[in-house]
């Protein structure tokens, strides 16, 4: 049978080394909206929105060791795609911001631009502008 989905969309979880700047990142940086804070067994997770879907930062109550950074630094989870419609504009804040690039922007094939940042704890953040 499989599963039957209840919503549109995935969420995501992010376990945060420094919760201040992955917060900073992806709120004034990337401008997805705080809905709130739940305390949880591991932590204290922050809910943020775009579209339908909810990015889960999640200031953890002992910090993990980093893993790898890098979109093909190991195998599985690798990166974070969000559709967007305002490309050069995203690609400006993150240069702004002097959050790395991972692939900067550029046209993957006719009417499709793509860029990839990394997220203060080196996880790769896509962005996709269809024409």
């Amino acid at each position: 049978m499989g599963m039957q989905a209840a919503k549109n969309c995935i969420d995501i979880g992010i376990i945060c080394r420094d919760i201040k700047q992955s917060l900073a990142f992806y709120q004034d940086v990337l401008g997805l909206k705080k809905i709130g804070e739940l305390p949880i067994p591991f932590g204290l997770l922050h809910r943020l929105s775009f579209g339908d879907s909810f990015v889960k930062l999640v200031d953890p109550k002992v910090i993990p060791a980093a893993g790898p950074s890098g979109l093909l630094s190991q195998s599985g989870f690798r990166y974070l795609t969000f559709q967007i419609s305002n490309i050069d504009e995203v690609c400006a804040a993150c240069t702004q911001a002097d959050i790395p690039f991972e692939i900067p922007k550029q046209e993957l094939m006719p009417g499709v631009t793509i860029a990839m940042v990394r997220d203060p704890d080196g996880n790769v953040v896509e962005f996709v502008q269809r024409a």
